[in-house]
């Protein structure tokens, strides 16, 4: 009997933008259109030469991020796109996904020949609806120009539409974000992804923070809070900590992260999980150019990860989803209690942190708030219970621990 094809998704990196968002710690390169044509016939050959592994599996989503995918030529996402139709067994009924800035996707005509290529699910780089908000970090569209793009998604007969959001932002209040948020509503995207602005070491904003009114902790916890209520109320159902969904919508590509499906990744500063590996490679564009042509690719990380050792990874990223962490996968995928964790859990469960579901346990939206905390404390309690049974082990004591 033919054994069916395991899972898989294609994750391909467009690192080309019209210029650098202030917030952005993304490996994007701003004013390097002139590098597209060889960096796209780079990617052509990465992946006809990757395909060969991915034999006995089934891409059944795909994943165009950056950067800016939309700004890549419609040529050259269409030939991306084509290859991996030819070189890889893609499912029919794959999710094939376009980041986009609104600026560049304003052309219905150019958006019906990707949906024709095959691309299916567009997530637009929202982030305000208030055009002074977008300014502040550096963001180059306007909200007209969001409402036009929508118009042209909507005319090219892309029924699945997701939009980022970002809330913290210089200046804003509790009552702008929930504004804008409402403003966004009315486009009726099919997904929404909420973000707290982070200031990331390295990027323009953590040099002027001292310099402009961003937010405090307290005031994006309640902007937070305020977006899953209204969000609720219009029929978005959270399935994760920033990310919402009409029923049928969730992303799928997204989903394998959360969950420790295989992945593949291509473009400088892509991520990998395959084959019991993970890996990156280096953020640098020439040398992954020079890289494919020479077949001398360089990794900026390489781990071989078995599947038991696993458990703290799959502990923080069930957390992350409104399913939770389940009793049965973790026992049984990973060999370990879950006793302790439960007896944690039933501590933040009297705080309003943590509530039990038919499979095991899941976040509140008060515990998302907290959950690198909760999360940490969970890993301590496991890697404790772990330790135990080791020293047990060590002498000689096999017995199921109490």
């Amino acid at each position: 009997m033919k054994q069916p094809r395991k899972p898989l998704g294609i994750y391909v990196h467009i690192p080309f933008c019209r210029s650098k968002c202030l917030y952005c710690d993304f490996y994007s390169l701003p004013h390097a259109e002139g590098e597209m044509k060889r960096y796209t016939k780079a990617l052509c050959a990465h992946l006809t030469e990757a395909a060969q592994y991915a034999g006995g599996y089934e891409v059944d989503t795909i994943y165009f991020g950056g950067g800016t995918p939309s700004l890549l030529p419609e040529k050259y996402l269409q030939n991306l796109l084509g290859t991996i139709l030819q070189r890889f067994s893609v499912a029919k009924d794959a999710e094939i996904t376009l980041e986009a800035n609104p600026e560049s996707a304003q052309d219905w005509r150019s958006l019906r020949a990707l949906r024709r290529a095959g691309f299916n699910r567009i997530s637009l780089g929202v982030q305000a609806a208030d055009d002074g908000l977008l300014r502040a970090v550096g963001r180059i569209h306007t909200y007209a120009q969001v409402e036009s793009a929508v118009v042209a998604i909507r005319r090219a007969k892309l029924s699945n539409l997701s939009v980022d959001l970002i809330y913290g932002l210089p200046g804003q209040t509790l009552s702008s974000w929930l504004e804008g948020l409402g403003q966004v509503l009315t486009l009726a995207p099919e997904h929404i992804s909420c973000y707290g602005l982070k200031v990331e070491e390295g990027t323009p904003l953590y040099a002027r923070q001292k310099m402009i009114d961003l937010p405090d902790d307290d005031l994006q916890a309640d902007m937070y809070l305020a977006a899953v209520e209204l969000l609720a109320q219009r029929g978005y159902e959270q399935y994760e900590i920033s990310n919402f969904a009409k029923a049928g919508f969730a992303s799928r590509h997204n989903w394998k992260y959360w969950t420790l499906q295989e992945y593949i990744g291509f473009g400088p500063g892509a991520h990998s999980d395959f084959g019991g590996v993970r890996c990156a490679y280096e953020r640098d564009l020439e040398g992954y150019i020079q890289g494919v042509q020479q077949g001398t690719l360089h990794f900026s990380e390489w781990e071989s990860i078995p599947l038991l050792e696993r458990d703290t990874e799959y502990i923080m990223l069930s957390l992350r989803t409104s399913a939770g962490i389940s009793r049965r996968v973790f026992e049984n995928r990973y060999r370990r209690r879950f006793a302790p964790l439960e007896a944690a859990l039933k501590r933040y469960e009297a705080m309003g942190y943590a509530r039990p579901t038919e499979e095991g346990w899941r976040l509140t939206p008060k515990g998302f708030l907290l959950s690198n905390s909760i999360i940490a404390e969970l890993w301590e309690v496991h890697g404790q219970e772990k330790l135990r049974r080791e020293e047990a082990a060590a002498r000689g004591d096999f017995r199921i621990l109490p």
